[in-house]
């Protein structure tokens, strides 16, 4: 997975019904995109340093969705 500033993550609970959080990806510690990414969360406005797993999914820019590393 790769990301650029600007676009969306979305990370699921990994409990049934659990919530689904959403953010921005605010900033990339490697120049070629790769994890991790600093990531504000929309529900806390929290900044913390995301590594995706295989629950985690990016949303570009343009509406591509990219789902997360197996």
């Amino acid at each position: 997975m790769k990301a650029t500033v600007g676009d969306r993550i979305m990370s699921s609970s990994g409990v049934v019904g659990g919530h689904v959080r959403e953010g921005l990806v605010v900033e990339l510690r490697h120049a070629d995109g790769t994890p991790p990414f600093v990531v504000q969360w929309d529900d806390s406005g929290e900044r913390t340093l995301v590594f995706p797993g295989p629950d985690t999914t990016l949303r570009t820019a343009d509406g591509h969705v990219a789902p997360g590393p197996v």
